[in-house]
């Protein structure tokens, strides 16, 4: 249970599922909304969009039909899930319309996961599709679990209700140390066993055995990431204005798209950096591979993430990061294999840039290799999908 999928950000989810089904569990994809077509120019992820029932595209009366059929047939369920769907909401119409929609949504899901024998129902961030999810556990009687991945739960945990998620929950999954030290925080200490760590991988495309030539001798640098505010891109543009002024030569080319497109173009050509800064759009796999091994380093400056997955995709392919020392990335990224940096911090930023633009190949080469060995312990998308498996099949060896 996603809220968007696929996506061309959560392709970490789909290698998740296909870990799953490895494993001979069958997978029933489940998504709020629709999957915007011309955001997924992987072919792996378009294959997804005909195995995933979108919940809003079947339709307000069908929802709404869904929703009476769930109060009619079990009452006692439904008006127990009606009481969590609406604790603690702002008596205003926007909150209570949002409100009803999950509870809508969850009806919807239900009656699926019953016809189809559903044992048991995940969900992907612990935001709305977990409120979904745990709506739907209550009318069904089937047994949920969580996945949370920060930093959007963090910011609002007592608005979400994380503590009560966690607690109606079969178990929850946090996606690093730091994560779970943080659902430990926002929830009841009885509750503690209850979250496991799972991390987010990669797969075969990044992990293979190639002949990983070195970075390249010309000063490439790669960003792979949603233009967004939370990414800290303008910051990159203002780092590389000073590089230029201080007379370094170098690329950066930006892999992704967002809202702040408009923006950050604007300031690419308000401070001359046409020459320098490309912005390609979303990428395939295949090319962001391309855009990696071609560049000395992966560059990520955000203000706020969880474990970023394209940092563990440039080390497996033994390319050094640039990234902030935010929740879990210090888990896998330190001196050996990259720059750790403050958030925020333009000075360290450019200082960062400079090292790479500045460092000798074999020293950079050195460092990939670090990092790449760290990614085949941590992040294979393999192992991490057959431990996520083996939670849902212990689970209910333990109910039996």
């Amino acid at each position: 249970m996603i809220n968007r999928y696929p996506a061309a950000s959560h392709s970490f989810i789909r290698r998740e599922i296909e870990a799953v089904e490895a494993g001979g569990t069958d997978v029933y994809r489940f998504s709020v909304r629709p999957a915007q077509l011309a955001e997924l120019p992987d072919e792996r992820d378009r294959a997804e969009v005909p195995k995933t029932l979108v919940l809003l595209q079947l339709g307000v009366f069908r929802l709404l039909f869904d929703m009476l059929r769930a109060m009619i047939l079990s009452p006692a369920r439904f008006f127990a899930a009606m009481r969590t769907a609406f604790s603690g909401v702002e008596w205003k119409p926007g909150p209570l319309i949002r409100r009803a929609a999950y509870l809508a949504e969850a009806s919807a899901l239900s009656r699926r996961l019953r016809v189809n024998r559903v044992e048991h129902l995940h969900a992907h961030f612990g935001t709305n599709p977990a409120m979904v999810a745990r709506l739907a556990s209550k009318l069904s009687g089937i047994p949920f679990s969580f996945t949370v991945h920060g930093p959007d739960e963090f910011d609002a945990p007592v608005a979400l209700d994380l503590r009560g998620k966690v607690a109606d929950s079969a178990f929850c999954v946090a996606i690093s140390s730091y994560g779970r030290s943080q659902l430990m925080r926002w929830s009841a200490f009885a509750d503690w066993t209850k979250i496991e760590v799972v991390r987010c991988g990669v797969d075969e495309s990044f992990l293979a055995e190639r002949d990983h030539s070195n970075p390249s001798d010309m000063p490439q640098l790669c960003a792979v990431a949603r233009l967004s505010g939370q990414k800290g891109i303008p910051l990159l543009i203002e780092a590389a204005a000073r590089l230029i002024a201080a007379r370094k030569s170098f690329r950066l080319t930006l892999v992704g798209d967002g809202e702040m497109r408009p923006e950050i173009e604007a300031m690419i050509r308000r401070l001359n950096l046409e020459d320098v800064v490309v912005i390609t759009g979303w990428a395939s796999s295949g090319k962001v591979i391309d855009h990696l091994l071609d560049s000395r380093a992966m560059v990520l400056p955000s203000f706020a993430e969880g474990l970023p997955v394209v940092i563990m995709e440039a080390l497996a392919l033994e390319r050094p990061v640039i990234v902030t020392a935010i929740a879990g990335t210090p888990e896998l990224v330190d001196q050996e294999c990259g720059w750790l940096m403050p958030a925020g911090s333009i000075d360290a930023l450019v200082d960062a840039l400079g090292a790479v633009i500045d460092s000798p190949v074999d020293r950079l080469a050195a460092m990939g290799r670090i990092g790449r060995e760290r990614v085949l312990v941590q992040h294979d998308s393999r192992v991490n999908g057959r431990q996520l498996n083996a939670l849902f099949h212990h689970y209910h060896r333990g109910r039996g």
